[in-house]
């Protein structure tokens, strides 16, 4: 099988004033390459630790994390950060969008810090914007934008280093469900069209409509519930 992503035997234990507080225990879980999936389940129930852990975020208390076919976690903290930002695109709930800047220049950050000539990362940054349908508010604040639209910028920052493994935390989870499907459908487009792995993490029920398959987590575990 050809996977983009494995994880064999994950634990996350964090301490507590009493003993400690075991979010998962030998999680095992595989993505495919050009699979996107959706991970469900009740809120603090470990979703959003695992995507952290996934991503090299956080560290696991056991278990190993295979990214692309490399260990994670026998890497130095500076190569596990090259690698979640050469090969990682995040999407979040509420934006992360830096205030002062206009919608081109959230996108082309990534790209200025990594030191690519700003006439370069500009120009990469309003083709995606064009991708996503905003290049007409290119100029605009986040401020002077919908929630929507926020989130489409927020999208096209995530792609803006041509990631291999697209991660979604509640992508939709801080909009009408209208412009969730919206948000929904663009992600599931950029996916084929960018020939990502996605992993959606979402309370959505209707999320099933938009994924190859869909997870359940709980007590520690990833339980497969739809294969569409």
């Amino acid at each position: 099988m050809n996977n983009i992503l494995k994880t064999e035997d994950l634990g996350k234990e964090y301490p507590l004033p009493k003993g400690t507080l075991c979010v998962f225990d030998k999680l095992n879980f595989e993505l495919e390459k050009g699979k996107i999936v959706a991970i469900m389940g009740v809120s603090g129930v470990g979703k959003t630790t695992f995507l952290n852990l996934i991503a090299g975020l956080d560290t696991p208390t056991s278990g190993n994390v295979f990214l692309d076919g490399e260990d994670v976690f026998r890497l130095s903290k500076r190569d596990r950060a090259c690698i979640r930002n050469s090969k990682i695109g995040f999407i979040f709930q509420f934006y992360h969008l830096l205030p002062e800047f206009t919608a081109v220049e959230n996108v082309a950050f990534p790209l200025i810090i990594g030191g690519v000539e700003k006439k370069q990362a500009f120009a990469r940054a309003f083709k995606l914007l064009q991708e996503v349908l905003l290049e007409e508010k290119a100029d605009l604040h986040p401020g002077k934008l919908s929630g929507g639209e926020q989130q489409r910028v927020a999208i096209a920052r995530s792609l803006i280093n041509e990631p291999k493994l697209l991660l979604a935390d509640e992508p939709t989870g801080n909009l009408d469900w209208k412009t969730g499907q919206s948000i929904l459908e663009l992600i599931r487009s950029l996916h084929s069209v960018k020939d990502l792995s996605s992993i959606i993490v979402t309370h959505n029920e209707r999320i099933a409509d938009f994924c190859d398959k869909v997870f359940l987590m709980e007590r520690g575990q990833l339980k497969l519930l739809s294969r569409l």
